[in-house]
């Protein structure tokens, strides 16, 4: 593309929260994507945050900024509750929208929210940074080829410790609690190695004293015979791993947002079916994992799906639909299945 016709995606941020802040620092100096306004309900957040931040535009509302025809795109860290609400009027002022994850309260709102993407002709995605990771593509090219073989089994974790007090992912009224939060990065996975909607799910939890999910383990059914375990938690050590399991290897990995020399972005495969088949390490280049989903955001928005490394919709309404049941079995101890 030349320089005459090269357009950086100008992008609006809803709101002055901390992951924001990263998103910001992330894609300083990025070519593709120019983060150029953020909004705020108040007026001088938002221009003290677009200060401290080089951001050159600054809003006193969420509207306004929805309003003004020079931005293109749109961040949507808001909280979990707001996410549908303010991804749908986003997208009725034709904005294509990058939304946190998870995408939606609920697999209800998920619905909407694609419909109003399709209404205005304009791309809504759900963020998981991991995805446009060369890691995470060097996995699914893995996987396509058959490296391991037709998967069988998969387990994915994630946790980390998380002080109760003053963090608005332990209310309730928000949306709140590990599987949202934590579990939506091993539901997403799992989703991404499967190709295919689950057909039940069970799961256990442990919750607080306001009824939020602490911690949380679940099984996934699915059509093809693939079997798989997640787990999540707001009570753990870090940690953030896979092991997936074919008839022919094995593959074990890390599915980081962030990768680098402290956090290095390997895959671990065994190729046969012995304990001692041969184990290769495959090392990848790191990346910030906001930077190369940002970019990606913007391939995505001038060239279409076919550049886009991130969840499809079909996923995300598949990884709300897994989520809800997951809530929804750990809440009573039954089986929940899904519907097809």
């Amino acid at each position: 593309m030349s320089n005459e016709t090269f357009k950086p995606l100008r992008i609006g941020i809803l709101g002055a929260a901390n992951i924001a802040r990263l998103f910001i620092t992330s894609l300083n100096g990025s070519a593709k994507v120019d983060v150029c306004a953020v909004a705020s309900r108040d007026a001088n957040k938002a221009a003290a945050f677009a200060k401290e931040n080089g951001i050159a535009q600054s809003f006193g509302s969420y509207e306004a900024m929805l309003a003004d025809a020079t931005i293109e795109a749109i961040y949507n860290p808001q909280p979990n509750n707001l996410h549908a609400e303010w991804t749908i009027k986003a997208a009725n002022a034709g904005k294509h929208v990058l939304c946190e994850k998870p995408f939606a309260a609920n697999s209800a709102e998920t619905k909407l929210m694609f419909d109003a993407a399709a209404a205005n002709n304009v791309y809504v995605v759900e963020a998981y940074p991991y995805r446009a990771q060369p890691q995470t593509i060097k996995l699914a090219e893995l996987l396509r080829e058959g490296a391991i073989g037709k998967v069988q089994l998969i387990q994915a974790s994630f946790g980390f410790p998380l002080p109760v007090s003053g963090n608005i992912r332990w209310d309730p009224l928000l949306a709140g609690g590990a599987l949202m939060d934590a579990g939506s990065y091993p539901v997403s996975l799992v989703r991404m190695i499967a190709g295919e909607r689950p057909t039940r799910v069970h799961a256990m939890a442990r919750f607080t004293d306001r009824s939020v999910d602490s911690t949380l383990i679940g099984s996934i059914d699915f059509p093809s015979g693939l079997l798989a375990q997640i787990s999540c938690s707001f009570g753990t050590a870090r940690h953030r791993h896979a092991v997936i399991v074919g008839d022919a290897g094995s593959i074990e990995t890390t599915f980081y947002n962030d990768t680098s020399d402290a956090l290095p972005p390997h895959i671990v495969i065994k190729r046969g079916i012995a304990l001692d088949a041969p184990r290769e390490i495959i090392k990848l280049e790191p990346a910030q994992g906001f930077r190369v989903q940002g970019e990606a955001f913007y391939d995505l928005v001038r060239n279409g799906w076919a550049s886009w490394p991130g969840a499809t919709p079909a996923e995300t309404v598949d990884i709300m639909l897994t989520i809800d049941a997951l809530a929804a079995s750990a809440r009573d101890g039954n089986v929940v299945a899904i519907a097809r």
